[in-house]
């Protein structure tokens, strides 16, 4: 991947082909199926969800995809016994390439995040 100035997730996804630009293109469609409302925006050079907060952060690596929320992350908690079989961190899932990836999962993920997201931002007064 040569260019480190990308402005859009497109431009992103651009820099990717076949499998992996597949991959990265369904990621984005299941989180912005799970929550219409989200904005894409690039954040730290790779794209990013946001709706009240951070939702999701998607990229891809040589053998997996990488799905990361800044803590908290009510999504990874939520759902960290279907999670269970994938390496994780306090921020971050790796989905291996050698595997389908979990759509189904992530979406319900994504709408989680949302919602607590929601949640914590402090209600404006009149």
């Amino acid at each position: 991947m040569a260019k480190t100035d990308f402005k859009t997730v497109d431009d992103y996804i651009a820099t990717f082909e076949g499998e992996d630009a597949a991959g990265l293109q369904a990621l984005r469609e299941t989180i912005l199926a799970a929550v219409p409302e989200a904005e894409e925006r690039i954040s730290y050079q790779i794209p990013a969800f946001y709706h009240h907060g951070w939702i999701f952060y998607i990229s891809a690596y040589a053998k997996h995809f990488n799905l990361s929320c800044p803590p908290p992350s009510a999504a990874f908690e939520t759902f960290k016994d279907e999670l269970a079989e994938y390496k994780m961190t306090k921020s971050a899932v790796q989905l291996p390439k050698i595997k389908p990836l979990p759509l189904d999962l992530i979406g319900r993920m994504a709408k989680v995040q949302a919602k607590a997201n929601a949640e914590r931002e402090p209600k404006k007064t009149k």
